[in-house]
């Protein structure tokens, strides 16, 4: 057995389909290369230890009977879940030390639980010298997934495992690589860490009070998200631009917009960027523009005039790999 095993994770941006994939819609994600790395161990005891000092982590440990029993450290639940999960799949028992360092912080909504959800299930299929397919990956991680959040559409763990960018469809029913050359954007972050499940619920109650009109305003993102798809694939960012303002309008009526979010967007299109959006499910983290060569600097100085910071990042980024040690 290896001493050691070190996975590099890219984080996300979702590009178009928010909220519409959690109804089984379509929806556009980038992996991004701001990256969590997971160190995976094995040490004698039979123990899991846990160093995550970017959650406020230090040596949390658990008996391998209890992995998931008992209280659960809230910064520890994706990796315990997963490593049992792994565990009871290929009937293993061997304690571990991981560790992890992030290149990102998880308030910028890039995909923090995905990404070492996905690291410690490569580290540890490599560690055991197990081979297993993408989708494979993606099953046990999104299983993972569903057992601490109890839903999710599992977008992000595709761009963790695969990277690049994404077409998908919700629970890895489609997850189609899309070629794309360049993505020129600017990803601004509103200051404000964004509560997921909270926003994801206050869309479903919408939903649930007005059915048709809801239903049909996630078939319209659907149908927008294919128009996307196509236009990225072209290279017309002119035209991927205006779908995205598109895009904006339909979740502004799901009313998971703020004003702070709204502010940057603004801004990016005034001072010349081809589209601007939020990114995720909204309520706060980031919102992303997609800009000309020539308007960059100026899109940047108007976020952050406009009170937002500036993330710099490289969309289509490489997917999940393992780093010598």
């Amino acid at each position: 057995m290896k001493e050691q095993v070190k996975v590099s994770v890219p984080g996300k941006l979702m590009l178009f389909g928010e909220h519409a994939v959690v109804y089984h819609y379509p929806c556009i994600v980038t992996a991004v290369d701001q990256r969590m790395q997971i160190i995976v161990k094995p040490i004698e005891k039979k123990k899991f230890i846990l160093h995550a000092p970017e959650v406020g982590l230090e040596d949390y440990s658990k008996g391998l009977r209890d992995l998931t029993r008992g209280r659960t450290a809230k910064g520890a639940r994706f990796i315990e879940t997963g490593i049992k999960n792994f565990f009871q799949k290929f009937k293993l028992r061997q304690g571990l030390r991981v560790k992890t360092k992030a290149g990102f912080s998880a308030e910028f909504g890039f995909g923090s639980s995905a990404a070492v959800t996905v690291g410690i299930i490569v580290g540890l299929a490599r560690l055991f010298k197990i081979k297993l397919l993408k989708k494979q990956v993606f099953e046990l991680a999104y299983k993972t997934i569903l057992d601490v959040q109890g839903v999710g559409s599992g977008f992000d763990l595709a761009a963790a495992i695969w990277g690049g960018t994404i077409y998908f469809v919700t629970g890895g029913q489609k997850i189609s690589p899309m070629r794309i050359k360049s993505l020129p954007l600017v990803v601004g972050y509103t200051g404000i860490k964004a509560d997921t499940p909270t926003v994801v619920k206050k869309v479903a109650v919408l939903k649930q009070n007005n059915q048709k009109l809801v239903g049909s305003l996630l078939a319209q993102i659907s149908l927008l998200t294919n128009q996307a798809r196509k236009s990225l694939l072209q290279g017309d960012f002119r035209k991927t631009g205006e779908l995205m303002n598109l895009n904006q309008g339909m979740l502004d009526a799901l009313g998971v917009n703020t004003k702070e979010l709204a502010s940057l967007i603004f801004a990016a299109r005034e001072a010349g960027a081809w589209g601007a959006k939020l990114s995720g499910a909204g309520g706060g983290d980031c919102m992303i523009a997609l800009v000309p060569k020539e308007k960059r600097l100026k899109v940047e100085k108007a976020i952050k005039k406009a009170g937002g910071k500036v993330i710099k990042v490289e969309p289509n980024a490489e997917k999940a790999k393992l780093e010598t040690n």
